[in-house]
């Protein structure tokens, strides 16, 4: 059974001793940072996904967010955001498909050119596949890609009646 966020950060901060604990007290600090001003603003769980999976470079899976660099160490800042990554994806998939579906939907149609040209360019290019944190589990990773493949076929179904009904 996967831990809880606060059961890995506590253990986190037990192991190793002295150093560790320091690294964990300062981690939780870019944590409370990035959640209390960052994704705080950002109304839905795929909205926060989609802005720290855009955080991530993808030729290294190194985190970048200008803010937090000038007030915390690197080492921090990575480890930070990737257990924010993780802990977002994870509640993603902890949501009934229904609730996942209506999420998904405010968060394509806030997105530019609207849900139409989203669900579009998604599911031909499975731009999806970037949310996924580098970590996570390949089952979890599947669970998702599966989800969010029904979820914008349901969406195209909708705004395209007219196949449905041929």
């Amino acid at each position: 059974m996967e831990k809880s966020f606060c059961e890995r950060c506590s253990d986190y901060g037990t192991r190793g001793g002295m150093r560790t604990l320091t690294q964990f007290q300062q981690n939780r600090k870019v944590i409370q940072d990035f959640t209390l001003t960052t994704l705080a603003g950002i109304p839905g769980q795929f909205a926060r996904l989609t802005y720290i999976a855009s955080l991530r470079d993808l030729s290294s899976g190194r985190y970048e967010h200008a803010g937090l660099a000038a007030l915390y160490p690197d080492a921090s800042i990575q480890q930070a955001l990737q257990l924010c990554h993780e802990q977002i994806f994870e509640r993603i998939l902890e949501e009934p498909l229904a609730v996942q579906e209506e999420d998904l939907r405010a968060c394509l149609t806030a997105m530019e050119g609207g849900m139409s040209v989203a669900v579009s360019h998604w599911r031909r290019n499975e731009a999806y596949r970037v949310l996924v944190p580098e970590q996570a589990p390949d089952y979890l990773k599947d669970l998702f890609c599966s989800n969010l493949r029904t979820i914008l076929e349901i969406l195209d179904e909708e705004r395209s009646p007219a196949r449905s009904g041929a």
